[in-house]
C-alpha cells in the first residue's frame, strides 16, 4: 500500500498482524506500532478502516531496546536460559524510554473511556504507564512468549519493575496456564499480593486519594491462526500441483519430514538435525528413502548469538550431506530463507511428518498451520512437549526433544504408522485447530477484558458480534 508520505508499505506477514487486523477494522481501531524503519517519523494515516499510529525508533534505540533488551535479555531469560542473558543497565534505560513512548502515543490517540490492547513482551511497562497517563482506560496485555518460574525471572536486576509495568492491565494474557502460575508467584514473592487463581488483587488509590483494591485477571489464552484461509489455499489445486512438484523435484523420496523454524536457539534446530544424522549413521534411515528439509528464516542477524548458531546449524548441515547424501539425493535440503504463504502450503501438503521440536516455546503457530493445511487428514505432526501447542494437540507424537533417542523412535513411529491411525489422529487435530482458531482467542480475550470495563464506556465489538449481524 503508499504509505502517507510518499512509497510504498506492505502488511507484515506475522501471525499477530493477520489476527487483529479485522478487529481493528470493525472497531475503526488504532494500531501503535513501529514502521521497522529507524531514523525516520512518519504521520499517522488510514489504511483498511484501522489508523495507524507509526512510533519512531532511532538505529542506536533498535540497538539497544530490541536487540538488546528485548531479544538479549528478556528472549533468553523467558526461554528458560537456553542461551545466558546480558544485562546492561542502558539497555533497561532505552527499554524504559521506548515503552513510555508508545504509551504516550497510545494515550494521545485513544478515544475517552477506551480499550487498549498491548502486545508482546517488548512492551511490558506500558500498561502501568499507561494507566498514569490516562486511568480512564481499560487496558488488556497479552504476552504471547513464556513467562518463566520465578527462580528465573528473579535473575533480572528490574524484575520488581517489569511485573509492576504488567499489573498495569486489567487483564493480562499468557499462552499456558503455567506461565499464567509463574507470573502469579512472582507476583507473591516480589509484592506480596493476593493471587489466587486468574485474580491478583493490587491496592490503589480512587481519584480521590483513598486506598482501593484494584482486580487484575492473569489467565492463559492459547492463540491460534486463521485456520480456514490455510484450508482455502491448501484446497487450490495449483497449490496441491505445487506439493506434487516438490515431492518430484526431491526424487519422490518414501519420506518427506519438514521443518519450518525462525533460524533461533529456541526452536531445537540443532537437536532435529542431530537425531535425523544418526538415524542416516546407524543405516536406520538412507538418504533415499527419505529427505528432511529444513526451512530457518533468518532472524535477527545482527545479534552475536544468531550468527553463531547459524555457522552451526549450517556445519552440521554440510556434514550429514557430506557423509550420507548421494548425486540427486541430499540428505538435508536447508533453505534459509523465508517464503509466500502458498509455498509453505504446498511444502505443508508434500511433507509426511512435519517436527516440531521447540526447546521452549509460547505456542507455536507452525505445529497449528501444518494441521490447517491437512486437508487430506494425513500426515504425522511430531510436536515437542515443550511448546504451548502440545497442550492442546494431544494427539501429535509428544516427544522431549533432549532426548534424542526418543526423538529418533518417534520419527520411525511416524513413518511406519499405518493410514487409518494418521487420519484418526489427524482428524482429532484438526477439530481442535479449526474450532479453536484466531477469532476465538481473540473473542474470549475481549470478552474477558469487556467484563472489566466501567459503566458507560463504549462497547467492543468482537470478531464473534459481527459475525453475527
Amino acid at each position: 500500500m503508499e504509505g502517507k508520505d510518499g512509497g510504498s508499505w506492505q502488511r507484515s506477514p506475522g501471525g499477530l498482524v493477520t489476527a487483529l487486523e479485522p478487529l481493528m477494522s470493525v472497531n475503526d481501531g488504532a494500531w501503535v506500532g513501529w514502521p521497522g524503519i529507524a531514523d525516520r517519523e512518519f504521520e499517522p494515516f488510514e489504511n483498511e478502516g484501522a489508523w495507524l499510529v507509526p512510533v519512531s525508533l532511532s538505529e542506536q534505540d533498535v540497538a539497544d531496546y530490541y536487540e538488546g533488551f528485548s531479544n538479549d535479555t528478556l528472549w533468553p531469560l523467558y526461554h528458560d536460559v537456553i542461551a545466558q542473558p546480558s544485562y546492561h543497565r542502558e539497555w533497561w534505560e532505552s527499554y524504559v524510554e521506548v515503552n513510555r513512548r508508545f504509551a504516550e502515543a497510545a494515550a494521545s490517540v485513544a478515544e475517552d473511556l477506551g480499550t487498549v490492547w498491548v502486545q508482546d513482551y517488548q512492551l511490558q511497562l506500558v500498561p502501568a504507564m499507561l494507566r498514569e497517563l490516562r486511568p480512564d482506560l481499560t487496558i488488556g496485555f497479552f504476552n504471547h512468549i513464556p513467562f518463566p518460574a520465578y527462580g528465573i525471572y528473579s535473575q533480572l536486576p528490574w524484575r520488581r519493575q517489569i511485573v509492576q509495568g504488567l499489573l498495569g492491565a486489567d487483564v493480562i494474557g499468557f499462552q499456558r496456564n503455567a506461565d499464567a502460575g509463574n507470573f502469579a508467584r512472582a507476583v507473591r514473592r516480589l509484592f506480596g499480593y493476593s493471587a489466587k487463581g486468574s485474580v491478583v488483587e493490587v491496592p490503589a488509590t480512587d481519584t480521590d486519594g483513598r486506598p482501593i483494591v484494584r482486580t487484575v485477571i492473569a489467565r492463559h489464552f492459547p492463540i491460534s491462526i486463521d485456520a480456514s484461509a490455510y484450508e482455502r489455499l491448501a484446497a487450490d489445486p495449483a497449490v496441491q500441483e505445487r506439493a506434487r512438484e516438490i515431492r518430484r523435484e526431491l526424487g519422490n523420496p518414501k519420506t518427506v519430514m519438514l521443518g519450518v523454524d525462525r533460524l533461533d536457539y529456541t526452536k531445537g534446530i540443532g537437536h532435529r538435525i542431530k537425531a535425523f544424522g544418526e538415524l542416516l549413521e546407524e543405516g536406520r534411515l538412507t538418504a533415499e528413502d527419505a529427505i528432511l528439509i529444513q526451512v530457518a528464516s533468518p532472524s535477527r542477524e545482527r545479534v552475536e548469538t544468531y550468527r553463531a548458531l547459524r555457522d552451526e546449524i549450517e556445519l552440521a548441515v554440510g556434514r550429514i550431506n557430506g557423509d550420507y547424501g548421494s548425486i540427486g539425493h541430499a540428505a538435508i535440503s536447508y533453505l534459509h530463507h523465508s517464503y509466500p504463504r502458498p509455498e509453505m502450503v504446498a511444502l505443508f501438503l508434500a511433507a509426511d511428518v512435519m517436527l516440531v521440536t521447540a526447546l521452549r516455546d509460547g505456542m507455536n503457530l507452525v505445529a497449528k498451520e501444518y494441521v490447517a493445511s491437512r486437508v487430506d487428514d494425513d500426515g504425522v505432526l511430531i510436536l515437542s512437549e515443550f511448546a504451548g501447542a502440545a497442550d492442546e494437540l494431544k494427539s501429535a507424537l509428544l516427544i522431549n526433544p533432549h532426548d534424542i533417542d526418543g526423538m529418533k523412535d518417534a520419527i520411525l513411529i511416524a513413518m511406519a504408522m499405518p493410514k487409518r491411525e494418521r487420519t484418526a489422529r489427524m482428524r482429532a487435530l484438526r477439530r481442535r485447530v479449526l474450532e479453536h482458531d484466531v477469532e476465538r482467542w481473540s473473542s474470549s480475550f475481549l470478552s474477558v477484558l469487556a467484563r472489566t470495563r466501567p459503566a458507560g464506556a463504549p462497547a467492543l465489538e468482537t470478531l464473534d458480534e459481527a459475525h453475527a449481524e
